[in-house]
């Protein structure tokens, strides 16, 4: 993506975010581009000085990216499971990162350690159980690759810490194109 398409998406996911946490609508997120009209998956996260207050996304959808970033910011801003008993508020806004991770499609994996640290992420699926972690996630936390796929399933799929071992679990990888910026800047 070029610039102006990474701040097109960053003011929309903005936008987003302050109408949900102000209550108002999001205004209509539409663009001439014809890669910001392409269906393609994406997480929006926020963060307020470094702590995470939200991150929400999608694999795949048939909606227009341009229009899935709208709704990935307001769904991480008001319905992240993990902080609907703490909702960014208002005051927050000024303090707020925005970071959207553009997604490829999703690819099964045989060898979970194939994966590439920081540039691949990855969704582990067992049943009904799943979980997955963008590939900033292992850079951030330091992470080797095995911490990288067992914290996935213990902590995100709620599955044993060594389920990515087993053949009956799915591990898909995809790289994620990845910027940011400080709320106040957009």
């Amino acid at each position: 993506m070029n610039d102006l398409q990474k701040q097109t998406l960053l003011k929309v996911a903005r936008d987003a975010v302050e109408a949900a946490v102000n209550g108002r609508p999001a205004p209509k997120s539409k663009s001439d581009d014809p890669q910001l009209n392409a269906p393609c998956g994406c997480f929006v996260t926020l963060k307020n000085r470094g702590r995470l207050r939200g991150c929400i996304g999608q694999f795949t959808s048939d909606d227009p990216l341009v229009e899935l970033v709208a709704e990935m910011a307001k769904a991480s801003a008001t319905g992240d499971p993990r902080f609907l008993a703490d909702p960014i508020t208002s005051r927050e806004l000024k303090h707020l990162d925005v970071e959207i991770s553009v997604l490829s499609p999703l690819e099964r994996t045989d060898d979970p350690l194939s994966l590439r640290l920081g540039t691949d992420g990855i969704y582990i699926k067992k049943g009904r159980a799943s979980g997955c972690f963008l590939p900033q996630v292992a850079h951030e936390a330091g992470w080797s690759k095995e911490e990288f796929l067992s914290y996935c399933c213990a902590h995100k799929a709620g599955l044993a810490s060594d389920a990515w071992r087993d053949p009956g679990t799915e591990v898909y990888l995809f790289t994620a194109e990845v910027f940011g910026a400080d709320f106040k800047d957009l």
